[in-house]
């Protein structure tokens, strides 16, 4: 009898539709990458880009923001700033079915000396795939600067300009 309680008890203590939460993880298990390094910016932008969450990527883009891309038709540069960034990229992620982002090498990094302000070109690949018989393969160039109020703070974009030549 004892132990038939003994077990019960046990059991109401233990839901297993509700596992305890893990917080044991280690960075190094997590899927986002912490914001105040420099390669986690470039992985939670993965991250975002991959899941399509436009909070997680929201949160990387600065008040000041802005998109520049080269305009090789008009031979002129496009730029845009944050609320058109933010629009364009929900409307993508809304009407794709999948995006595949890869960073590939950094070609250059360079960090003021209060590590406050970091700019970052990279060359990527990025697939959007519309539908199955709707697929576009992009490789590129990407510069982005990085601002943050102290060294501890979480990377902010302030601005990426796209060196792709499509």
């Amino acid at each position: 009898m004892r132990f038939a309680v003994l077990f019960s008890l046990g059991l109401a203590a233990c839901n297993p539709f509700a596992p305890a939460f893990d917080d044991g993880a280690s960075g190094d298990d997590s899927i986002f990458g912490d914001p105040r390094t420099v390669d986690g910016v470039f992985q939670n932008i993965k991250y975002a880009y991959t899941f399509k969450d436009t909070t997680i990527y929201g949160q990387m883009i600065h008040p000041d923001y802005s998109f520049i891309y080269r305009d090789y038709e008009r031979g002129v540069d496009e730029t845009w700033g944050r609320d058109e960034e933010m629009r364009i990229t929900y409307q993508l992620f809304r009407n794709i079915q999948r995006l595949d982002l890869v960073w590939n090498n950094i070609i250059t990094l360079s960090m003021d000396s209060l590590n406050t302000r970091s700019t970052v070109s990279r060359n990527f690949n990025l697939t959007f795939t519309f539908n199955p018989s709707d697929v576009i393969r992009v490789d590129g160039y990407a510069t982005l600067t990085l601002v943050r109020n102290e060294s501890s703070a979480p990377w902010q974009i302030v601005r990426w300009r796209d060196e792709s030549n499509f």
